[in-house]
């Protein structure tokens, strides 16, 4: 009886264990892949992508972009302004929807 008893007891901390350590290893996984130097290429890659990001945002758009690109802008533009009618094609569409008049019908 006292055996079946330790028994439960040791597998309740077992388990109760093995989550504590479980949680713990991943979290100072991630903590330790912070705290040590990066990979070469992974440096790399996070650094263009911070380079990229301070450009576009001193640019306000594309990253250089050149008059080519300004000038197809353009001229895409004003293509989709004569399919669709015109209109300001950087706004979403304002859509206002009518009420049907439903009549009501005598059984």
């Amino acid at each position: 009886m006292a055996l079946r008893g330790l028994l439960q007891l040791s597998l309740v901390f077992r388990s109760a264990a093995s989550v504590t350590l479980r949680r713990n290893i991943g979290i100072s996984a991630v903590l330790f892949n912070k705290a040590k130097d990066l990979d070469p290429v992974q440096k790399l890659f996070l650094d263009k992508i911070r380079e990229y990001t301070v450009k576009s945002k001193t640019s306000g758009g594309v990253v250089d972009a050149g008059p080519s690109y300004q000038k197809n802008m353009t001229e895409e533009i004003n293509k989709l302004q004569r399919l669709y009618g015109g209109g300001d094609l950087t706004k979403f569409p304002d859509f206002k929807f009518q009420e049907p008049k439903l009549e009501e019908v005598a059984k």
